[in-house]
């Protein structure tokens, strides 16, 4: 493995949409890695990882669910990221720039901006609006497109938790997939 330095600082937000839509599509625009990235193995993968106790009927239900849909089909096919979040953007003296490239793959754009780490939809949506005029994408496709893909990172992230609870046993994991759960069960 090979690791550069990269000098700058991470912050505690976000850069402006505008930035962060950017930056990402700069990533988007460069050749697949050659890996595709599908999330219905990693779902049934933390499904049978994950503590007995905690496989609800209503995890089989979405994920089965989710099974019979099938991934959507991809709106633009790019290399991503797949963990942008403010703990993976170093800020430097003269751009921004991803650290972390473990979960990294070629998928759907709108996949990408589904999983973006973010406080709510008003912040995604100012995301998706500005990555649209990047990239010459209506507007209101893309954000259909994000909104297919939303289940499917949501699945993914309490999936991510529960593994991660289960073999950590720190607290702030479980606590991060009963979110997850809340959140999935008032989407519906």
């Amino acid at each position: 493995m090979a690791i550069d330095y990269l000098p700058g600082e991470t912050k505690t937000v976000l850069p402006p949409s505008n930035e962060l839509a950017a930056l990402l599509y700069d990533l988007h625009r460069q050749a697949c890695f050659g890996w595709r990235i599908t999330l219905l193995p990693l779902l049934e993968g933390y499904w049978q990882r994950c503590a007995p106790d905690r496989r609800t009927p209503f995890w089989l239900r979405r994920l089965k669910r989710l099974r019979q849909q099938g991934e959507p089909v991809p709106l633009r096919l790019a290399p991503l990221h797949m963990d942008v979040h403010v703990g993976n953007l170093v800020h430097g003296p003269h751009s921004v720039r991803l650290i972390d490239w473990e979960y990294a793959g070629d998928g759907d754009i709108a996949l990408e901006l589904a999983a973006v780490w973010m406080d709510n939809d008003a912040q995604r949506r100012a995301l998706v609006e500005d990555y649209a005029r990047c990239s010459s994408i209506a507007p209101a496709q893309l954000w259909r497109q994000v909104r297919r893909w939303r289940p499917w990172v949501l699945m993914l992230m309490a999936g991510w938790y529960e593994c991660r609870w289960q073999q950590t046993g720190e607290q702030q994991f479980i606590t991060l997939a009963n979110e997850v759960w809340r959140q999935l069960q008032t989407e519906g």
